[in-house]
């Protein structure tokens, strides 16, 4: 297993290096530099003065010198500025770039500095991070419970009325995007006007005009259950569904073996067989799709942080890419390759924990 786990570290670190380059390479086309140059310098710069506004700062460098110095294995190049003014990629205003190291990349923590946000990196994305954590554990604490109970309670009942009912349950909310089920659940509980809200507020059974809020911005400083609801449940709902139908096939596979059978006619307590010999092995197959839901939402929170103004980490991808923010949009990018490659790698090993007879060949 050490060897195994060994390989797949290597494995990973070469795919973060081929992934991260082919980002690095796509926000250092010439366009996106252009706009760069523009946003920072005068929006009616002519071309040759974009051209030397780059070849000042270094843009204009080979595309891997570039990589090497944004990763931290070669030295940052110190440039000269307009005013006479020296600086390179590891200086800053209290840094001047004679005082700097030589090296400053992603190797040496430095993610380098956001043109928009006019901070480091790492400290918009630890802080951007640390909300849609947040988030991620609550809908990740709703969305497998519920879809576990689903996926179990209609492979148990394989073709039964119920097994088609929450299949059919399963597969629309599969099909419901969250920004849909986002703008549904706003009209009926965040809506005084329209939904259930104008009919509780009447009843006196609520304390304001809307069950819950319609807005998440408040749940960035305290999160309660009526500004944080609606994002958990839009989320919730559309990742609920495919978990459920995993779990389903998986179930009505494994109640059709032949140990589940032997254990039915030596008289075993049904839930006994279920809970005991066959969910077990029935958890195999969703528990990938389940370790597949952390990086969708890591990076699939973009439309739900925009819909209801939570400014989490997908909120800060959607500010890096309108405003051509390409430190940011590099530090992003670099977050969400580590997050897919560490749910892979425990996926695997979460395999042969859940099933001694797998082993690694």
């Amino acid at each position: 297993m050490l060897q195994f786990i060994l390989k797949r570290i290597c494995v990973m670190l070469i795919t973060a290096a081929c992934l991260t380059f082919i980002v690095f390479f796509l926000t250092n086309l010439f366009p996106n530099l252009e706009k760069l140059a523009k946003n920072q310098g005068n929006i009616r710069m002519t071309d040759d003065a974009v051209i030397s506004w780059l070849d000042k700062r270094g843009y204009s460098q080979n595309i891997f010198k570039k990589y090497g110095e944004w990763l931290g294995v070669l030295p940052s190049l110190k440039v000269v500025d307009d005013k006479g003014q020296a600086y390179s990629r590891c200086s800053r205003p209290s840094i001047p770039a004679s005082e700097a190291s030589d090296f400053c990349g992603l190797l040496q923590g430095n993610m380098g500095f956001s043109s928009v946000f006019k901070d480091e990196v790492s400290a918009i994305i630890s802080k951007r991070l640390s909300l849609t954590a947040y988030l991620m554990m609550a809908v990740l604490s709703v969305m497998i419970p519920m879809a576990l109970a689903v996926g179990v309670i209609s492979g148990m009942r394989e073709g039964s009325r119920t097994d088609r009912t929450l299949s059919t349950f399963s597969i629309a909310t599969t099909a419901t995007p969250e920004y849909v089920s986002g703008v549904i659940f706003i009209v009926i509980f965040a809506s005084s006007k329209t939904g259930l809200s104008p009919f509780f507020a009447e009843w006196g059974w609520i304390d304001g005009r809307t069950i819950v809020k319609g807005s998440a911005a408040s749940a960035m400083d305290n999160i309660t259950f009526r500004n944080f609801a609606l994002p958990v449940m839009a989320l919730a709902l559309y990742g609920m569904g495919y978990i459920a139908r995993m779990t389903r096939a998986s179930m009505a596979e494994v109640m059709t073996a032949q140990y589940i059978r032997t254990a039915r006619l030596k008289g075993v307590k049904f839930s006994t067989i279920v809970f005991k010999h066959a969910l077990r092995n029935a958890l195999i197959a969703p528990f990938t799709v389940i370790m597949l839901q952390i990086p969708w939402l890591l990076t699939g929170v973009v439309i739900v942080e925009t819909m209801f103004n939570y400014k989490g980490f997908g909120w800060s991808l959607v500010q890096a890419a309108d405003n051509n923010d390409i430190q940011l949009l590099l530090g992003i990018s670099v977050i969400a390759v580590f997050v897919v490659l560490v749910t892979q790698l425990i996926s695997d090993i979460g395999y042969a924990f859940l099933n001694p007879r797998i082993r690694v060949s």
